[in-house]
């Protein structure tokens, strides 16, 4: 008896075991999925994600995959629900030619979502699978934060080029971006590198620079998990205004130096230029 039930035990194992991870199925009209992702909030995922596919400059697609916190609508000047073709697949809402689909087009605006975790994957799955994307060179993910559930599926169901991670230099942040970084290594994603965004405050009177949130915490991590570091956004007034306006700052300020640093594959720490301090530092 407890012999022939070890021996049906073990052959179920085997047979559950023998299925492995979900097989990976393109996204259909999607030639490269790209994730921008971070281990924390708040640190410029969304950010980033809305300047990568200006600087890409082919056809690209932006998927809000933050079911909880959606950002895309607000920074891209998006309202309204998509429509919905002949095979019933969503069409995406367009703004400075990007498709973009975010769980905020389908909610209202202020209305939270007090979902469980089942059901917030079935929304992701819809995203991903019930969108009419139309023919993209790249679909730019803007994952939630941390690593649990929605970057699990979303990196074991569909073929990923490759993860971008998000940090500020500060400490705290710096813990959770190793995290994320490790998690994508874990499911065989490839990471291109790390953004350090928010590096430094410019006062926009006499240009003297602080270091707010720490200096070169990003640039230490990428040594330490052998990466390249893609980018060095600073911390200016400029950005947050033009995202909270959704008039991306590539868009509306394309010739600034936040614009500059963003095209940067690999920047460089800029030589401090004398200047003559205002009031603000004596």
């Amino acid at each position: 008896g407890s012999f022939l039930r070890d021996e049906v035990l073990q052959d179920k194992r085997a047979r559950i075991l023998s299925r492995g991870l979900p097989k990976q199925k393109p996204i259909e009209g999607v030639k490269q999925v790209l994730v921008v992702a971070s281990g924390k909030g708040g640190v410029g995922k969304s950010t980033t994600a809305g300047k990568i596919f200006l600087v890409v400059a082919k056809e690209v697609g932006l998927l809000d995959a933050d079911i909880y916190g959606p950002s895309i609508p607000k920074m891209m000047n998006l309202k309204g629900n998509p429509e919905l073709t002949p095979e019933n697949l969503m069409r995406p809402l367009k703004n400075y030619g990007i498709a973009c689909m975010s769980m905020g087009f389908l909610i209202e605006e202020t209305a939270p979502v007090v979902w469980r975790g089942l059901m917030v994957m079935s929304a992701v799955e819809k995203l991903l699978r019930q969108v009419d994307w139309g023919q993209l060179d790249y679909l730019v993910i803007d994952m939630p934060p941390g690593t649990g559930d929605v970057q699990l599926s979303i990196s074991q169901n569909i073929p990923i080029a490759g993860a971008v991670i998000i940090s500020t230099p500060q400490d705290v942040a710096l813990l959770d971006a190793r995290k994320g970084t490790e998690m994508f290594r874990k499911v065989h994603v490839p990471v291109l590198g790390l953004v350090q965004n928010m590096s430094v405050f410019q006062c926009p009177k006499c240009k003297h620079e602080t270091h707010i949130f720490g200096a070169d915490g990003v640039r230490d991590l990428a040594k330490t998990v052998g990466l390249d570091v893609l980018g060095d956004i600073p911390l200016q007034v400029n950005i947050r205004e033009t995202c909270d306006s959704g008039q991306p700052v590539v868009i509306s300020q394309p010739q600034s130096d936040a614009v500059s640093l963003v095209h940067c594959a690999k920047s460089k720490k800029k030589k401090k230029k004398p200047t003559t301090k205002c009031s603000s530092h004596p």
